[in-house]
């Protein structure tokens, strides 16, 4: 009777449990850029705080390990720049020469403005003055207000937004976040005030942004048919493991006809695959119900 008391508990428990964004999406990433936030706070100190913030932000994304984080946009645009100088002819060519048409792209964009930051450092001095020296004065607080959008880049589409509030915190492994590469994003000081608020903040956009996984389509194409095989574009990089089962079909987009804006995305299947083979930005499955003729090169595939 106690075994079966346990029993119920325990699904009562899982049933009760909220599914996690990586289970939910099948431990599939989605490929993430951030961009530079806005500084609308009119805060201005030993550093940039948008920087800063791309910096922490970016950091922390990766270290989750749910998304293929790629450069901030002003690194991108090195990158194409880079690559622009090498297609003018007026550089040595060879293997290592940066070519065109090789960047992947963003799934995803992280923006948004940081609208309040309170900074009571210079005025927090605390402490008790001994002969000219202040004991324990390093006191002052640090806060930071910023409203984060995650974006559709194909769509330009708001998919989620929010307000965070970070606030200074005196031991930054609160995070769940390694903090140790920071100190120069906040001027060679990694116990600033705002400095460690901009991380707090950063740590609960991470959060929102990971919750948000479950509510968005990941999605990929197929690259090409051959002997039976379905080749899709998606691999390790993005998750993908052998037994995986997805969805294949002709994607039709429904736009605004007033405005060409993009209204849903619907999907009429054609086939199911599973993946039995896995590379690193590829995956070869097999077609195990529908019509494997009418997989066709393009078609969309979905988590099923």
């Amino acid at each position: 009777m106690k075994a079966l008391h346990v029993s119920i508990l325990a699904l009562i428990l899982i049933i009760a449990i909220p599914v996690a964004a990586e289970d939910a999406a099948g431990g599939l990433r989605y490929s993430i850029t951030v961009t530079k936030f806005e500084n609308q706070a009119g805060w201005y100190g030993r550093w940039d705080i948008g920087d800063a913030w791309g910096t922490v932000l970016t950091d922390m994304l990766n270290q989750t390990g749910q998304f293929i984080v790629l450069g901030e946009s002003d690194m991108r645009g090195a990158a194409l720049d880079e690559q622009d100088f090498a297609a003018s002819g007026r550089t040595a060519g060879g293997a290592k020469a940066p070519v065109t048409g090789q960047m992947t792209p963003a799934q995803l964009l992280v923006k948004g403005a940081i609208t309040h930051v309170q900074d009571d450092t210079a005025s927090g001095g605390g402490g008790v003055r001994i002969k000219g020296f202040n004991i324990g004065g390093k006191g002052g607080k640090g806060e930071v207000n910023a409203t984060i959008y995650v974006v559709d880049s194909t769509t330009g589409m708001v998919l989620a937004s929010t307000s965070v509030v970070g606030v200074a915190k005196k031991k930054g492994a609160n995070l769940g976040y390694s903090t140790g590469s920071w100190g120069a994003a906040f001027g060679g000081e990694k116990n600033d005030n705002v400095g460690m608020a901009v991380q707090e903040a950063c740590a609960l956009a991470v959060d929102f942004i990971k919750a948000q996984l479950p509510n968005i389509q990941w999605s990929g194409s197929v690259v090409m048919t051959k002997d039976d095989k379905v080749y899709i574009n998606r691999g390790s990089r993005e998750g993908v493991s052998v037994g995986q089962q997805f969805t294949v079909g002709e994607a039709e987009i429904l736009r605004d006809p007033d405005t060409g804006e993009v209204l849903d995305e619907s999907l009429t299947e054609v086939a199911a695959l599973q993946v039995s083979e896995v590379k690193e930005k590829l995956s070869i499955c097999s077609v195990t119900s529908g019509d494997a003729g009418a997989v066709a090169k393009g078609m969309t595939i979905h988590l099923r």
